[in-house]
C-alpha cells in the first residue's frame, strides 16, 4: 500500500512526495479510514511509528476553508518541545495548502501569543496550561474546533494535566471528533478516556510495551556509577560509530553530573537538556543536536517525548528508568522510520529489579553482555552507593512501678495555709510542738 491508495488530496500527496515518504506505517493506514469516518479514535502505537502523521493526514484532508478566525483543529501536547515539533510537521504537510498553523506554550511572553491568536488560525498546537490562559482571558475561543487531538495521553496525565484537560473539554463544542494517541495505555488512561469520551475506536499498531523490531538492545551489568562514567567515556571515544547519541538519565541533577564529567573529556561535543533549563537553552541544545554540532545529548525522561531527531545512532540508558514504559520511549528515539537502531543499558545490581519489570512489559529477555576488557572498573563509590551501617534501635523497657503511693502527699504543718485566726499562744504551740510559757518573775 502507498499513500496514493488512501483518499488524500493532491496537495498532501505532493508534500509527501517532497518528503520522500511513499508508504504509510501500520498506524497510519489502520487509522486513516476510521478517522475519516468521523469516529472518535484511541490510537496505540510505539514511539517512532508515525503517530503524528497518522492524525495529521486525515485532519488536514478534511480541513475546509472558513472565514472564522478561530482554529478548526486543536492539538494538545505535553511539552513545548513537542509543540514545536508538531508545528514543523504540519508545515511540512501543508506546503501546498493555505493553512495557518500556530504553536503556543508557557514560559514565553503571552502578549506575543495573544497578538498571533487574534489573527486567523486554522491549526492550533498547544500545551494545556497556556491554552487555558489564552482562553480564560477571552482572547481565544474554541467554538470553531471540529477536531481535538490529544497526543501522548499518558504523559499528559503523568504531568498532572487532568484538571486542565477537563476544563478545556467544557469550553469546547460538544459535537466534535476526539483523536487520542499514545505509545502506552495504562489503567489510569483507560479510566480517563472512559469517563470523558464515548467508547472511542481502539486502533493498536502494536501491543503496549512491544519493543521496536528494528532496534538492537544491548545490556551490560556494571558495579557502580563511576564505572558507568568510564564505560560511557569508552563508548564515545569511537566517534564514527557513536556519531549521534542520546544519553538518558533519571534525574536533572544526574544529567548535570554526567554532562560535567563528559564535557571535560569531549568539549563542545556534549549537550544537556532537562526541565530546569530555560526555554532558549533547551531549544538551542536540541537544534545543535539536530544540526550535528552536538554529537551527544544528555536528557531526562520528561524531555524524551518532545524529541524527534533523525538518524540517532545510539540510545544509551545511563540508568534504568523506574517506570518501565519510559524505557520504550527512550529506545524509540532510535530506529525511527523503519531504520535500524541501537540501544545500550547500564545496569547496576540495585537496578536489576527495575529492568526485570521492563523485560516483563516487553515480554523479551535481554541477556547481559560481557564488559570490554579495556574498561576500567572503578572501586570508588558515591555517597548513595556506600554501604549503610544500620544500627538497631533497642528500646529499653521501663520497669513497671508497683506499690506506689498517692500522687499527692500531706503538707507539713508550717506550709499549711488556712484561713483561721490563731492566737500567739496557738502559733507558738504549733511551731514548738508545746505551749510557750513566760518565765515567772523573780521575787525581790
Amino acid at each position: 500500500m502507498t499513500f496514493y491508495d488512501l483518499n488524500l488530496s493532491k496537495p498532501l500527496l505532493s508534500a509527501l512526495d517532497d518528503l520522500g515518504i511513499k508508504t504509510p506505517t501500520t498506524i497510519q493506514h489502520k487509522s486513516f479510514a476510521v478517522m475519516m469516518s468521523g469516529k472518535d479514535v484511541l490510537g496505540i502505537a510505539q514511539t517512532g511509528t508515525g503517530k503524528t502523521f497518522a492524525y495529521l493526514l486525515p485532519c488536514l484532508r478534511q480541513l475546509v476553508f472558513s472565514k472564522d478566525k478561530y482554529a478548526q483543529i486543536l492539538i494538545l501536547v505535553p511539552t513545548r518541545e513537542l509543540v514545536v515539533q508538531v508545528v514543523e510537521e504540519v508545515n511540512k504537510l501543508t506546503k501546498y495548502m493555505s493553512v495557518v498553523t500556530l504553536g503556543v506554550y508557557g514560559g514565553t511572553n503571552i502578549k506575543t501569543q495573544i497578538e498571533a491568536v487574534n489573527k486567523k488560525v486554522d491549526v492550533l498546537v498547544a500545551t494545556p496550561g497556556r491554552l487555558l490562559d489564552l482562553t480564560l482571558t477571552g482572547v481565544l475561543k474554541l467554538k470553531a474546533a471540529k477536531r481535538l487531538v490529544i497526543d501522548e495521553v499518558d504523559e499528559m496525565l503523568n504531568l498532572g494535566f487532568r484538571p486542565q484537560l477537563i476544563r478545556i473539554f467544557d469550553l469546547m463544542p460538544a459535537k466534535r471528533q476526539n483523536l487520542m494517541f499514545s505509545a502506552t495505555i495504562t489503567e489510569e488512561v483507560e479510566e480517563f478516556i472512559n469517563n470523558n469520551f464515548t467508547i472511542p475506536t481502539k486502533i493498536e499498531a502494536a501491543p503496549t510495551g512491544t519493543p521496536l523490531e528494528q532496534i538492537k538492545q544491548t545490556v551490560y551489568s556494571v558495579p557502580n556509577f563511576n564505572t558507568k562514567i568510564n564505560f560511557l567515556q569508552l563508548l564515545l571515544a569511537d566517534k564514527s560509530e557513536f556519531n549521534k547519541v542520546l544519553v538518558f538519565v533519571d534525574s536533572k541533577s544526574l544529567a548535570d553530573d554526567v554532562y560535567k564529567k563528559m564535557s571535560e573529556i569531549y568539549p563542545n561535543e556534549i549537550g544537556v537538556i532537562h526541565s530546569n533549563k530555560d526555554q532558549n537553552f533547551r531549544f538551542n541544545s536540541v537544534n545543535k543536536f539536530h544540526s550535528g554540532e552536538f554529537r551527544v545529548l544528555i536528557a531526562t525522561d520528561v524531555i524524551a517525548r518532545g524529541l524527534d531527531v533523525a538518524e540517532v545512532s545510539y540510545v544509551i540508558n545511563f540508568d534504568v528508568p523506574q517506570v518501565p514504559e519510559n524505557y520504550i520511549h527512550r529506545i524509540g528515539r532510535t530506529g525511527r522510520a523503519d531504520k535500524l537502531g541501537n540501544s545500550i543499558a547500564f545496569i547496576t545490581p540495585k537496578e536489576k529489579k527495575n529492568f526485570t519489570k521492563i523485560e516483563a512489559l516487553m515480554n523479551v529477555e535481554v541477556k547481559a553482555q560481557k564488559l570490554p576488557k579495556e574498561l576500567e572498573i572503578s572501586s570508588i563509590l558515591t555517597p548513595d552507593e556506600e554501604p549503610k551501617i544500620v544500627m538497631k534501635n533497642v528500646l529499653v523497657k521501663t520497669p513497671k512501678k508497683e506499690n506506689v503511693g498517692p500522687s499527692f502527699h500531706e503538707k507539713k504543718d508550717k506550709n499549711k495555709k488556712v484561713n483561721i485566726k490563731m492566737t500567739r499562744a496557738d502559733q507558738m504551740r504549733v511551731k514548738y510542738k508545746k505551749p510557750k510559757k513566760r518565765a515567772q518573775k523573780k521575787k525581790e
